[in-house]
């Protein structure tokens, strides 16, 4: 068989074009780092005084709530949290290191104003923030994203198909011709 010379030089260069050696040459890895996360974030608000740093991730309906001091970035333990979202008032129960609040419902997208009072021994701070909720993004805007990998496969298989078809049409025209050779 004649071509097999081609069908070995083009695996060789489909192993190159899919190897991870192929993508980046010295100087262009990025090492044994590790890949940062790229799931949705949990949404947060932060609010900030000259005594207290608050921040507030969402989990659904749960609020959970850090505090710190402003000075140091210590963690507050001891204190008090009241907050009013959007009008409700709520007070924030102690777990561990953090607080949490559980709201009646999911908040609805838009912006949520929220106001804590912090009461720590004898310090009272009032803290302003803001929850910016996005309606979530439907599943038809987002884009799906080829990689280069998934270019390469499909044009080694349209490579590896059109050299199966040559081959194959070349004995066709080979086995016809030495049917009419001999019948001539």
């Amino acid at each position: 068989m004649r071509f097999t010379p081609l069908l070995a030089a083009m695996s060789v260069i489909a192993a190159l074009l899919l190897s991870p050696q192929a993508r980046a040459g010295e100087g262009h890895d990025h090492g044994d780092a590790t890949p940062a996360p790229t799931g949705p974030a949990l949404l947060r608000f932060a609010a900030v005084s000259e005594a207290f740093e608050l921040v507030g991730v969402l989990e659904g309906r749960r609020l959970v709530l850090y505090l710190d001091r402003t000075a140091d970035n210590a963690p507050v333990t001891d204190a008090q949290i009241e907050l009013e979202i959007a009008g409700t008032k709520l007070k924030a129960e102690k777990h561990d290191d953090a607080y949490d609040v559980m709201l009646a419902a999911a908040p609805k997208p838009g912006v949520l104003p929220i106001t804590a009072t912090v009461t720590a021994g004898k310090e009272v701070d009032l803290l302003a923030g803001e929850l910016d909720l996005h309606e979530p993004a439907h599943a038809e805007e987002a884009a799906h994203v080829h990689s280069w990998k998934e270019y390469a496969g499909w044009a080694a298989a349209a490579v590896a198909a059109l050299v199966v078809l040559t081959l194959v049409g070349r004995r066709v025209v080979a086995a016809r011709q030495r049917r009419a050779g001999v019948a001539a």
